[in-house]
Parts: C-alpha cells; sequence; structure tokens
C-alpha cells in the first residue's frame, strides 16, 4: 500500500487520476447527449428514454456514485495541482500565453472546471432533486429552457465544456502514456471533433427547446 500511497500522492499520480476519471467523464457525456438527443423526437420519446433509465434503476444509482467519486477526485487532484503549479510560479513573467503549446483549453481549464462543477449543482437541483410526481422530466427540461437566462447560461456552459475537453480528452491519452508520434496527431483532431460535437450538440438544444416553448 506504501507503494500506492507514494504513486498517487505524486504529482505524477495526480495526473493519472485526473486522466482516468476525465476520460470516464468524456464517456459519460457521451452517453448523455445521446439520450437528450431523444429531446428531438419530442415529448413521448423522451419522457419513455426517461422512464426506461429508471428501469435499471439500481445500475443508474451505482453510475451516479461512481460519477461523484470521480467528480471528487477529478476536482481534488485538479485543485491540489493547479495550486502546486501556481505556487512553482509566484512571478509571473511578460510572455506571450501561446508559447510553450498553450492553447485556450490548456489555459482556462481550471475556470472552465468552475463554470462546469456550478452547472452541475444547478442542473442536479433542477431535474434530480426535485419532485416530478405531478410532472414529467420533459416538463421540467422545457419550462427551465423556456428562460432566457437559462438558454443562454446553458449554451455558456456547452461552449466552457467544449473548450474542456479539447484540451482533457487528449492530454487524458498522452498522461496514461498513449503518445506516439503517428498516433499523438490523430487524437489531437479526434478531441477537436469530440469538443465541437459536445459543444454544438449540449448548446443547440436550449435553442431548440426555446424555440418550442
Amino acid at each position: 500500500m506504501n507503494w500506492m500511497t507514494g504513486i498517487l500522492g505524486s504529482s505524477v499520480g495526480k495526473k493519472l487520476m485526473m486522466a482516468v476519471t476525465g476520460l470516464g467523464f468524456c464517456g459519460f457525456l457521451t452517453a448523455h447527449l445521446a439520450g437528450n438527443l431523444t429531446l428531438y423526437k419530442g415529448r413521448d420519446a423522451f419522457n419513455h428514454y426517461a422512464t426506461t433509465l429508471h428501469t435499471v434503476e439500481a445500475l443508474v444509482t451505482a453510475i451516479e456514485v461512481g460519477l461523484l467519486v470521480f467528480a471528487l477526485v477529478h476536482i481534488t487532484t485538479g485543485l491540489l495541482l493547479f495550486l502546486k503549479n501556481r505556487a512553482a510560479r509566484p512571478v509571473r513573467y511578460a510572455v506571450n500565453k501561446s508559447a510553450g503549446g498553450r492553447t485556450l483549453g490548456s489555459a482556462t481549464m481550471p475556470y472552465t472546471g468552475l463554470i462546469l462543477l456550478a452547472f452541475i449543482v444547478l442542473h442536479l437541483m433542477d431535474f434530480h432533486f426535485v419532485d416530478k410526481t405531478h410532472t414529467t422530466v420533459f416538463d421540467l427540461v422545457a419550462n427551465a429552457l423556456s428562460s432566457p437566462a437559462y438558454m443562454v447560461f446553458y449554451i455558456v456552459v456547452a461552449v466552457a465544456a467544449a473548450i474542456h475537453v479539447s484540451h482533457g480528452f487528449w492530454s487524458a491519452f498522452q498522461t496514461v502514456g498513449i503518445n506516439h508520434p503517428k498516433y499523438t496527431p490523430l487524437i489531437r483532431n479526434l478531441s477537436i471533433v469530440f469538443a465541437v460535437v459536445v459543444g454544438v450538440g449540449f448548446g443547440f438544444l436550449p435553442v431548440y427547446i426555446f424555440l418550442l416553448a
């Protein structure tokens, strides 16, 4: 156990935990987006999707607990790494921010992460921890996204998620050891495609629902 504690307590170990949990969230985003796309089929299709999830409630609960653990690990290790890197550079030099391979995604990871964290809390309060006895999931979503402010916020979150995964996706593969001159450019391009799918996929849904309201 000492060797495991040593690994997980190191910067490399923390980055590895962030990579694994981050890839897990990428998988969840893909599945969640696929489910949300049933909104385009209308009320009955989306409510059927939500009802189907409740038929496997034990599995859904296990996934939710797993995601909670992943979130705590991802946020904690990310914060520790951010503070450590910040402490290692107490003086900020006037340098070109794009130098050293920095991208919009890598430069804004802590901030887009905070936006996503705030959204997750709000999302759970609005759609998960609510009484659904006299309403449906579709109605909850439609009522929330009928607000222009919520729609704009949802779009901002979708953009933040796209920026976050544009760096996090390929960086996670690099962290777990998949770093090859032949495959790394492919993974980078795939991360851009994935980021666009996440941004457009989640970002257009609130616009669609708002226009239907």
